[in-house]
């Protein structure tokens, strides 16, 4: 059973998604009550590779409010767990000019919290209005196709 905590929209807004991964994330207690309570902001987070690690950084979770000794800073660097072969898999296509590693999502994957990660390269701005036109077009669309298929034949309007 998967329970989203946090979405990363404005990297879906800004970047061509190559591939996802999904990974663990070393965490503290009192982190982990903060995300069950939503308490976490990923708009400006982005992953480094590290000593062979994969680490996620400027994520923001929340203090924990009854949380005391046991707090840790709101925005320290948080490490990956993912195979290495896979890390050094995206290392090698970040080293591509362009490509960079981005999270998509925090969520509970049963009792344990997962981050998506993702492969991904920037949109032009003409790639971003494009988009922006086609999100459009397709509303108009399915709005089009709801109202054809609320009228009852036979009836006139």
């Amino acid at each position: 059973m998967l329970k989203i905590i946090a979405t990363n929209k404005k990297a879906f807004h800004d970047y061509h998604i190559i591939e996802t991964l999904e990974c663990g994330i070393n965490l503290i207690g009192c982190e982990v009550k903060s995300l069950r309570k939503g308490e976490v902001n990923l708009t400006d987070a982005y992953c480094r590779i590290e000593n062979g690690s994969l680490m996620m950084l400027q994520c923001h979770i929340k203090n924990y409010d009854k949380g005391s000794y046991s707090n840790v800073e709101s925005r320290r660097d948080r490490r990956l767990l993912a195979h290495k072969r896979e890390i050094m898999r995206m290392l090698g296509k970040v080293k591509e000019k362009g490509y960079s590693i981005v999270p998509l999502k925090i969520y509970f994957k049963d009792s344990l919290v997962k981050v998506e990660v993702a492969l991904v390269k920037g949109k032009q701005l003409f790639d971003k209005k494009t988009t922006i036109i086609k999100k459009d077009l397709d509303r108009e669309q399915q709005r089009a196709i709801k109202d054809y298929h609320e009228r009852k034949p036979g009836y006139a309007y």
